[in-house]
């Protein structure tokens, strides 16, 4: 094999392994098990929770779909600052949800500043029950919409971080390529 069969050999194999953990984004889950009572560390899971969202356990009022704890807007919360803000745009799978059947729950989805897409309406009751998002597209901003602020209360927030676009892989490989390629000159 020549010298320059090796180069490129080993250019593609680094291309490869730095590709390989992006292509398989799988979707992360907030069960907030992990949390006490009270306020929802602002960057909690890696998201933007700065609004007004609380951390609680009541499984009689409000049972979790997983573990035994819970999130919920406080009283004072409106649809607009029941926000939940993403550092980069993801796709928003939905939630679930428990509370009063009057705190009738939809998510509204947001990216880039205008509203791309919203949730069918869900009324909570005593067993948990999914709301999906409905949109499959990129969000960077989802809000909780419910006719009782601190009526129901959020488990297993879903979501999937976006996975680069194919041209930023084109990208990174000629730019693999063109550091081969000045690396050999170099060497010759």
């Amino acid at each position: 094999m020549s010298r320059q069969a090796k180069h490129w050999g080993s250019a593609l194999a680094l291309a490869f392994t730095l590709i390989a953990p992006l292509a398989g984004h799988a979707a992360t889950v907030l069960n907030f098990d992990d949390l006490t009572d009270g306020m929802v560390p602002a960057q909690y899971g890696g998201l933007d929770w700065s609004q007004s969202f609380l951390s609680f356990s009541d499984p009689m009022l409000f049972p979790a779909h997983s573990g035994d704890r819970l999130v919920a807007t406080d009283w004072s919360a409106t649809n607009d600052t029941s926000s939940i803000r993403f550092n980069q745009a993801a796709t928003f799978q939905g939630a679930w949800f428990s509370g009063y059947e009057d705190a009738a729950v939809s998510f509204a989805l947001f990216y880039q500043g205008q509203q791309v897409g919203s949730s069918g309406l869900l009324k909570p009751g005593s067993t948990p029950a999914f709301l999906a998002s409905g949109y499959a597209g990129l969000v960077d901003e989802v809000r909780v919409h419910s006719a009782a602020h601190s009526g129901f209360g959020m488990d297993d927030f879903t979501f999937t971080a976006a996975v680069p676009e194919p041209g930023t892989y084109a990208l990174m490989l000629v730019g693999l390529g063109a550091v081969g390629f000045f690396a050999r000159r170099r060497q010759a």
